[in-house]
């Protein structure tokens, strides 16, 4: 796979959770730390995702908030 973004994280899907048009993704990269999405049924289909098996969470950077104490 070749993508602009840098931050790929790769990880094991731990969890689906399917809804009527969107899928609660849930993706563990390691160390104690899951990453969950949102997205449609029909992507969850079309990348095969499923439980136990590899996935790549890409964030994009300008949509990541950060803050302080």
């Amino acid at each position: 796979m070749k993508i602009s973004a840098r931050n790929k994280l790769q990880g094991t899907v731990t969890a689906i959770e399917t809804g009527a048009v969107n899928s609660t993704v849930r993706i563990d990269i390691g160390g104690g730390s899951q990453i969950t999405a949102m997205i449609t049924n029909e992507a969850v289909e079309e990348l095969g995702l499923a439980v136990g098996g590899s996935a790549y969470a890409v964030v994009k950077a300008s949509d990541v908030m950060v803050a302080a104490d």
